[in-house]
């Protein structure tokens, strides 16, 4: 009998590459936090998720120019991204509040452990059936 790791393994490990896309997608928010007129971007975590369970690919993102890099999400996904409303707008129209970004990183750090661990004992879980245990 064949294992499915689609079905064993369930929406974690959607959930922990979700989370690796979220924590670029914060880090180029926090790493542009001085670039004057930079908006910062944000996915619903939630609805993407949602969207990757019924069988959509993962993020993209658009290149509008060869010199762009590709690396951070796929081209699908530029419709998922969200522009962040700020609480305070800047005169150099920078929408990046540092402290609400690093807040959002180390909360998806955090969840990003969890889905981990989850993903960590369903594999430990499949090892000891393999083995009869």
């Amino acid at each position: 009998m064949a294992i499915s790791f689609d079905s064993a393994l369930g929406i974690h490990e959607k959930a922990v590459g979700l989370r690796i896309q979220r924590a670029e997608i914060l880090a180029n928010n926090i790493a542009n936090s001085d670039t004057p007129n930079y908006k910062a971007r944000d996915i619903d975590f939630k609805a993407v998720l949602q969207d990757a369970e019924v069988g959509q690919q993962s993020l993209q993102m658009t290149r509008t120019s060869e010199g762009h890099s590709s690396g951070l999400v796929s081209a699908d996904f530029a419709a998922e991204m969200m522009y962040r409303i700020p609480n305070q707008p800047s005169i150099d129209g920078n929408t990046v509040d540092v402290q609400e970004e690093m807040a959002r990183y180390t909360e998806n750090a955090v969840d990003y452990q969890a889905s981990f661990q989850f993903l960590n004992k369903k594999f430990k879980g499949l090892s000891n059936a393999i083995r009869g245990e």
